[in-house]
């Protein structure tokens, strides 16, 4: 029994799944690869978009950013829409649901 707690809690670091710190980092590579193939600095950024230079720091270095500031970095390189499938409910998901039942 112990060793099966062992495993489970060994498995709870893989998993098939992204974790929001994983999301979050590659969002942040993301950003900065854009900026810099812009050759946009992170102060221009700031500037650009109404977001401060302390959060896009902070953002490209931890991943850490606020949703509203997010959202402003994605309308400045024109991504907005990418955030329309978020919480969308998925009617295919439901579809598939049916089968099994």
């Amino acid at each position: 029994m112990i060793y099966l707690a062992i495993i489970l809690a060994k498995m709870k670091n893989y998993s098939i799944h992204k974790t929001p710190l994983q999301v979050q980092t590659e969002l942040a590579e993301r950003l900065r690869k854009i900026r810099k193939e812009k050759k946009i600095s992170q102060s221009e950024l700031a500037s650009k978009s109404g977001v401060s230079l302390g959060s896009i720091k902070r953002f490209e270095h931890t991943g850490e950013i606020a949703l509203a500031s997010l959202l402003k970095l994605a309308h400045l390189f024109d991504k907005l829409d990418d955030f329309d499938a978020v919480f969308k409910p998925d009617d295919n998901l439901k579809e598939i649901e049916k089968l099994f039942k």
